[in-house]
């Protein structure tokens, strides 16, 4: 699937801002999670949600999200935003997104999921791309959800596995 060893010694996060909370949700990312951990380094870090959000601006809460966004990367990330704004692919081209960073990223790649009110400009600043899931509106459970199984889908194409069909 790779050309180099490189893709064994790239990990793979999906940074979200507080836990999932429906259990149905849970249960699904978990086991898309462990199937794709099969193909690649993949795992789910959460920042928690901020308490006391009651008397906070959206700005604010965006600004303070960003702050624990921001202390969660480490040198040498590549972030990769799920945005609304951002570039919509195909499936096919997803896998074949992740076949080159797979060939390029030497230490992580990080996709984020910001909470409810999106990022702030310091999460666009530092971050590398952007990538839109759907034009719709989800949830930030099932944008999880969504993404795992996109995750998934991307390594069983490029392991020629019979979980997805033209």
């Amino acid at each position: 699937m790779c050309s180099n060893q490189n893709c064994r010694h790239m990990k793979t996060t999906l940074l979200v801002v507080g836990r999932t909370v429906e259990k149905h949700f849970i249960t699904a990312i978990d086991d898309y999670i462990q199937r794709t951990k099969y193909f690649l380094s993949f795992d789910m870090e959460v920042i928690p949600e901020l308490k006391n959000t009651k008397n906070l601006s959206m700005e604010q809460q965006k600004e303070k999200e960003a702050e624990l966004i921001l202390k969660a990367l480490q040198p040498g990330d590549v972030v990769v935003l799920l945005d609304e704004h951002g570039k919509e692919m195909r499936s096919i081209e997803f896998a074949d997104y992740m076949k080159r960073k797979m060939n390029t990223v030497n230490k992580r790649l990080v996709f984020i999921i910001g909470g409810p009110y999106g990022f702030s400009e310091k999460v666009y600043q530092a971050a590398h791309e952007k990538i839109s899931m759907s034009k719709m509106t989800f949830s930030h459970q099932m944008i999880r959800l969504i993404f795992v199984e996109q995750m998934y889908r991307a390594m069983t194409i490029l392991n020629g596995g019979p979980y997805h069909h033209e």
